[in-house]
């Protein structure tokens, strides 16, 4: 894949199905190594459906999938893709690291879709490569392995790590890889074919621009809002933030007020709080550190704040 193995046909690749994985991370990635095969009249690519221990697995929106063998029967394939979903540090299955890296020591390449990225990091084989997660989980996964370098692209290809941020994305990493094995036209028919308008990047950004996620189309607004989601941790005062953007508190407040129908301190609170839901759903990070990461200056600060945002304490979120 990704023009490492070109002249190989076909191809083979694993699908590695851990619990509550993502089904449209897992079939975008298939579907245009099908379409590849059928417009090219040509088998390049086989798939392998694996689970760790060889049965069924339930993917997030409850659909289960038998796979085709467990991992340590997983042979002949060229790459093996971890697919995963939510709550990833979770459901990676105890054993799985081990394996994961006899494969590696082999030479075979691995890569991920969605969070599988976690189970290749708690393995140690995303060490010295840069790799993506889903949006959504990149805080947590960037707190939970400190050390690794972290991009918020759609793909990243390094080396024999393949890591894909998931939903979608996986069509254009396939469509990309198709690209380097069988050229531009093969490549271009496949997006075609999957009603694709164009084919993304893979160093283009995961998430829709603030404008498009809030629908506000003032400014000073939007820069306000992304000072906001870019400190966390230590929150900016209201009278830093007003001069970053270059308006007195006042007009801030007015500007707040008349677009959201909150105050700057309402609305950068909601942020916060909203980032250490993901956290406690993510995370194995205590309580007490979340509350920290988010910007708060104590455990029970942060717990009476919660509990008065979302009706119920962090440790019910833990538990749920």
């Amino acid at each position: 894949m990704f023009g490492q193995n070109k002249g190989k046909s076909p191809q083979s690749i694993g699908f590695l199905l851990l619990p509550q994985f993502s089904l449209i991370a897992f079939t975008a990635s298939i579907e245009p190594l099908r379409s590849a095969n059928r417009l090219s009249r040509q088998h390049l690519y086989n798939w392998t459906t694996i689970s760790f221990d060889g049965l069924p697995v339930e993917a997030s929106n409850l659909v289960t999938i038998t796979p085709d063998c467990a991992l340590k029967h997983a042979k002949n394939c060229d790459v093996i893709f971890a697919c995963a979903g939510v709550q990833p540090l979770k459901n990676v299955p105890n054993g799985l690291a081990g394996e994961l890296r006899a494969l590696a020591r082999t030479g075979l390449p691995l890569g991920s879709v969605c969070t599988g990225s976690v189970a290749l990091a708690k393995a140690g084989l995303l060490d010295g490569h840069r790799c993506t997660i889903h949006w959504e989980n990149i805080e947590t996964f960037a707190e939970t392995f400190p050390d690794l370098e972290i991009t918020a692209t759609l793909f990243e290809i390094d080396r024999k790590r393949y890591t894909c941020s998931g939903g979608t994305a996986p069509l254009d990493m396939m469509i990309y890889s198709i690209k380097l094995d069988h050229g531009e036209t093969l490549a271009l028919n496949v997006a075609e074919q999957m009603l694709l308008n164009f084919v993304r990047e893979p160093d283009e950004r995961q998430r829709m621009a603030i404008e498009y996620r809030t629908g506000i189309k003032h400014p000073k607004l939007l820069a306000a809002i992304s000072l906001m989601e870019a400190h966390i941790e230590t929150p900016l005062t209201l009278v830093e933030l007003s001069g970053k953007v270059d308006l007195s508190i006042r007009q801030l407040e007015r500007l707040f007020n008349s677009h959201v129908n909150l105050t700057p301190a309402k609305y950068y609170l909601d942020i916060r709080i909203k980032r250490a839901r993901q956290y406690l759903r993510q995370s194995p990070l205590t309580i007490t550190e979340i509350g920290i990461a988010t910007g708060f200056s104590s455990a029970s600060h942060f717990t009476q704040v919660y509990k008065a945002h979302f009706g119920h304490p962090p440790s019910k979120e833990r538990q749920n």
